[in-house]
């Protein structure tokens, strides 16, 4: 209780740090902890084929009703793996207000580089589409505000996509696997989600080093207890949770998602939480 207390100081001091550096969106109702475990949020989503071009081909999840431009994140997979494996979240956060594209890579066997500019380059013809009059995207996005996600190899995308476009709002790689280890230039805001009995990208060789490195964004690390390397590859009530309002909070500069963004979830199966600068 003591620990969760100075957890949520530290999220509210830094508030006004934050807070300048993006204009607050208000997008949907007040979130409960309810409607933010739920498998589905306020908006409806439809969806779009996204072609290939520089990567290998996505599917575009998209609200339908949220009645403002809404931000756009792009989700990359792992090695030896496809879109399938990240998909649960792209209909999970576009219904909370974001539009989202996940995608398959040129090849299964991409290494985390090549991840990463296949990332933004999806992420950027997304962003274009709002500008497209012949777009089911026309109008509705804003390029201003993005975010990455990944699993695996995905994951440490990611992670070099937040480094080298600083002007990306949020980041929340899954399970990270990079070869190197170094992240201390990264200032986006950025929640890894680990797992401990991660045999593929362990923990203390990949996720745990990828956050001590990063020294200068708000940062989160949420741990899922005995979970192997694909533990986030499916829908999960906490984690969903922390990734949508890891979203909205450093996206759209909502702090009405703070305390969930920011606090310890105390969710049975998630054995560590850590979280710095968060507000």
């Amino acid at each position: 209780m003591k620990l969760d207390r100075l957890f949520q100081v530290a999220c509210l001091a830094a508030t006004l740090v934050t807070a300048t550096a993006a204009s607050a969106v208000q997008i949907g109702p007040t979130p409960t902890k309810a409607s933010l475990e739920a498998s589905r949020g306020p908006f409806t989503v439809a969806t779009t084929r996204l072609s290939a071009n520089g990567h290998g081909g996505g599917t575009i999840y998209y609200p339908t009703n949220a009645g403002a431009k809404v931000g756009v994140i792009a989700i990359v997979p792992g090695y030896l793996s496809y879109q399938s494996s990240v998909e649960w979240w792209g209909p999970r956060l576009a219904s909370h207000g974001f539009a989202v594209v996940t995608i398959d890579t040129l090849t299964i066997y991409d290494q985390p580089s090549s991840r990463s500019s296949q990332q933004l380059r999806a992420l950027d013809q997304v962003v274009a589409l709002g500008n497209q009059a012949s777009s089911p995207l026309y109008n509705k996005v804003d390029g201003s505000r993005t975010g990455v996600m990944g699993w695996s190899m995905g994951g440490g995308g990611s992670l070099i996509s937040a480094q080298n476009r600083p002007s990306i709002k949020a980041a929340a790689p899954q399970a990270p696997w990079n070869s190197s280890t170094n992240f201390s230039s990264l200032t986006v805001p950025t929640l890894i989600f680990a797992c401990q009995a991660d045999a593929i990208a362990p923990i203390l060789s990949h996720a745990v080093p990828f956050y001590n490195s990063m020294s200068r964004n708000p940062k989160q690390y949420l741990e899922r207890s005995a979970g192997d390397h694909f533990c986030f590859n499916n829908a999960n009530p906490t984690a969903g949770l922390k990734g949508v309002a890891w979203m909205k909070r450093f996206i759209d500069g909502d702090t009405r998602y703070t305390s969930f963004a920011c606090s310890n979830p105390n969710a049975l199966g998630f054995s560590s939480f850590r979280t710095e600068r968060c507000s």
